[in-house]
Parts: C-alpha cells; structure tokens; sequence
C-alpha cells in the first residue's frame, strides 16, 4: 500500500505544480465616455438605476402588477431553470477534479479460463464457477490545467445564465410598466374620443334642428354628420387596443386573458423632473446584458485552454482493490483478495488536424465573443443617450402641445357662441371641433411616450441592478 500512497502524492504534487495552458482572462479595454450624450447636467454617481422600481413607479396598481409578473412569468421561470441547469453542469465539470471510484461485481462459468490463474488451482480443462468482485479508481492528474480550464468555462456560463436571468428580471419589470403606462394612454384617449363625439353629436344635433326649420343647409348637416361619424368610429377601435394590451399584461403576469386593474390615470402620473444618469464608466458595472456578453467571453477564454491543453499528454492513476475466487465463501474468508496499481499516459501523435482545427475554432468563438461584449457595451451608451435625449425632447414637446390644446379649446367655445350668436357661420365651429380633437390625441399620446422614455432609461441604465432576489419581490414601500 506504500506504492499506493506515494503515487496519490506524486500525482497530488504534479497537479498542483502544473500550469494552466491557454490565456489568463483580462477584460477588453473600453473607452467609455466622459459623459451621456444628451444629459442636461454634469456626471454625478448618483443614478436611477440605484432606485428599486417601486420608487421610481408609484402607482400602487402597477407595483401590485410587477409583483404579480414577479411570481407568474414564464420568461422568467424558465430563466430561473436555466441557471439551475448551468449551476448542475458546473457541478459535472468540477467533479472531473476528483477520482472517479466504481464499484463492480460478476459471476462466470467457463471451461479452461482458470489456467492462466494457477494459484487457483483448478483441473486443467475443468469447468467452474468464477465470482469477482473489487473497487475501480481513476484519476486524471490535472497537469496542463486542461480540468481547471473546464471549469473556469463552466463557471463562467453559470454567471452568464445568472445575469441573464437578472436581465429578464428587468425586462420584465419594464414589459409590464410599459403595457401598463400604453393602457393608461388607451383608456385617456378614449375618454377624449367621447367627450369629442359627444362634441359632435351636440352640433349635428343643433345643425339638423336648424336644417328642419329651414334654416341650416343639408350640405351644413352633412358635414357635421360626417364629423360625428369619422370622430364615433376611433370609438371601437381603441377599445380593441385596450383588449389587446390588457392581454398582453395578463400574458406577462402568466394569467388567463382578462381585465387590469387602474391605480393613478396618466394625466396624474408624475414624472421626476431632473433625471440623473449616474457615471457612464460605471454603466458597464450595471446593465446584466453587459455582465452576461462578458461572462461569455470568460467562457470563450478558458475554452482556449481546453482546446490547448488537448495538444498534452494526458496522465492518469488507475487503481483495483477487489476478490476472485471459484468459490463464494472465498470472500468473507479474505483469502481471494487482489489489488493492482497502474499510471498511464496517453499522448496524441496523428489525428488528422482535428487538435489543431479545435484550437482555430475556440480562438475564433473568443473572437466572436469579444465582439460581443463590445457591441453590446456600446449599444448600452446608445440606449442610454437615447432615452436621455427623448426624455428631453418630449418634455418640451408636451409643454408645446398643451399649450395648443389649450388654445384650441377656447377656438371652439369663441366659434360657438359666434354661431350662436349669428357672427360666425358653421365652418368655424367644424373647424375648430376638428382640430380640437387630434391635438387632444396627440398630447395624450406624447404624454404617454414620455412615461415609456422613463421606462427606457431606467432599464437600459441597468435598473435595481443592485437588489437582492428577495428585494426584487419586495413589497412595494
């Protein structure tokens, strides 16, 4: 048993003293701006980003919805899979890191086999029984770290399905605010598609009491009908939009089709007046896409040391402790034992270019991987200067347009009492009933894209980045 022990310590020795073939990971350089093209202010390092949403969404109704999505999503249960199966297949790569240890058990009857046994002592050409029994061990010594390497690109997609699994907690938290901000639109510009037919409906009203008295024209009544009618058909149709997105929430939430609860309607929604952006060194650090693409090429790295180390010899300890015996009873005796001992190694001279070709292709996946991760981290500076910029934009846009829409709105009080008063003829009050209308449409619906601008930036600033699992499905405070 000595030979035993000092091969496990030779082997010991030669896998802690080897090297680890293939590079050591170093994350790509990447200039990242001074500052977000489009913010309003200097870089400071406070960020949305560092807020939970239930801070930056405060509608009791949609936080209650979030939560929902939180525990019923099906994009995000299989997320949840995902990263048990990686975190199992780290398990498998690790456990190449230990001695594989069978154990195995036989029983045989052959004529002439036991002659090559003479200690057993059989009948030359005589028939019996063979029972066998023992323990197998085999390692693999670790000596050109092609099992460190393995592991290294196991770990590293593990990581890679934890922060998308993070990705998908975000991407769902900002699907959901923003179905819910778009149904808020639906339900104001329906309200304003009511109250601008009912609009109609009083002056087509008034101009066909007028024509029967004789004193209104039909081609007065036909434009005011024509009105009513191209106002009363938006009518059905943002009710189907309403059903649609309803749908799409309830699909988000992982229920069954049906109605959403409203908390606070859009026109009362506040959105914050200065937005800080944080520090865009410190967006790489934030967004779980960026995390993923690097994880990935953590990956790719290491698998270049797998393909590398294939061009090494493998080395490798097998060990037999067990029994054979023509007799069963041998076995309890101890007098059947045996045990063997053996190293092996096991080195590649001509496989047709298929070690090289592997290599090739590891570096090309490394490659392609960091190209990845470039992109993607320059497609975060994008986002975020977009949604800035939007953001902005449409901040000045609302303000433009109400004041149009408050402009509006007393054209068509002014036109009406003129009608009424015989000053204005009815082309004035047509005129500005139709202008009225779009114009209140639109407000509602820049209104709208602002809330998803706040969405956007949120999320593509990596928002709740750092949050807890629990903290992610904490209540709303």
């Amino acid at each position: 048993m000595r030979g035993i022990s000092d091969l496990l310590v030779l082997g010991s020795t030669l896998a802690v003293l080897g090297c680890a073939v293939g590079p050591d990971y170093r994350r790509p350089e990447m200039g990242a701006p001074a500052a977000f093209r489009g913010e309003a202010r200097s870089p400071e390092a406070d960020s949305l980003a560092d807020l939970p949403w239930w801070e930056v969404f405060r509608d009791p109704a949609l936080s209650s919805l979030i939560q929902e999505a939180l525990a019923g999503n099906y994009d995000l249960k299989i997320a949840i899979a995902r990263v048990g199966q990686a975190r199992a297949l780290a398990g498998v790569a690790r456990a190449e890191f230990f001695p594989w240890i069978d154990a195995s058990a036989g029983v045989q009857r052959d004529r002439g086999v036991f002659k090559f046994v003479p200690e057993l002592e059989l009948p030359a050409g005589g028939t019996d029984n063979l029972f066998i029994g023992g323990l197998a061990a085999t390692w693999e010594i670790d000596v050109w770290g092609r099992i460190r390497r393995a592991n290294e690109a196991a770990r590293a997609e593990f990581l890679a399905t934890e922060e998308a699994r993070r990705s998908v907690l975000l991407s769902l938290v900002s699907a959901v605010a923003q179905a819910y901000f778009e149904l808020l639109a639906l339900d104001l510009r329906l309200s304003i598609a009511h109250s601008a037919t009912d609009s109609f409906q009083r002056t087509y009203t008034l101009f066909r009491r007028r024509f029967e008295g004789g004193v209104a024209s039909t081609l007065q009544t036909s434009r005011a009908e024509g009105a009513l009618a191209s106002t009363a058909a938006t009518i059905p149709d943002l009710e189907r939009h309403i059903v649609i997105r309803e749908n799409q929430i309830n699909l988000l939430l992982g229920r069954d089709p049906g109605p959403v609860p409203r908390g606070v309607q859009l026109v009362e929604q506040q959105i914050p007046p200065l937005v800080p952006a944080g520090l865009p060194s410190v967006l790489l650090e934030r967004r779980p896409d960026v995390r993923e693409a690097e994880q990935k090429l953590v990956k790719a790295n290491a698998q270049i040391g797998v393909a590398k180390a294939a061009f090494f010899p493998r080395i490798g300890l097998t060990a037999l402790l067990g029994a054979v015996s023509p007799e069963l009873s041998a076995f309890t005796s101890g007098t059947a034992s045996l045990w063997a001992l053996a190293g092996s190694l096991t080195a590649p001279i001509f496989q047709g270019g298929r070690i090289r070709e592997g290599y090739l292709a590891s570096v090309a996946a490394w490659e392609q991987a960091r190209l990845q991760y470039e992109v993607t981290a320059i497609r975060a500076f994008q986002e975020v200067s977009d949604a800035l910029v939007t953001l902005q934009k449409l901040a000045r846009f609302e303000a433009e347009q109400a004041r149009s829409v408050a402009a509006l709105e007393q054209s068509v009080r002014v036109a009406n009492r003129r009608y009424l008063g015989g000053l204005a003829s009815y082309y004035e009050v047509l005129e500005a009933q139709q202008l009225l209308f779009p114009a209140q449409d639109l407000l509602a619906r820049v209104r709208r894209d602002r809330f998803l601008a706040l969405v956007g930036l949120y999320k593509a600033l990596g928002g709740g980045w750092n949050l807890t699992d629990a903290q992610w499905r904490a209540e709303a405070r």
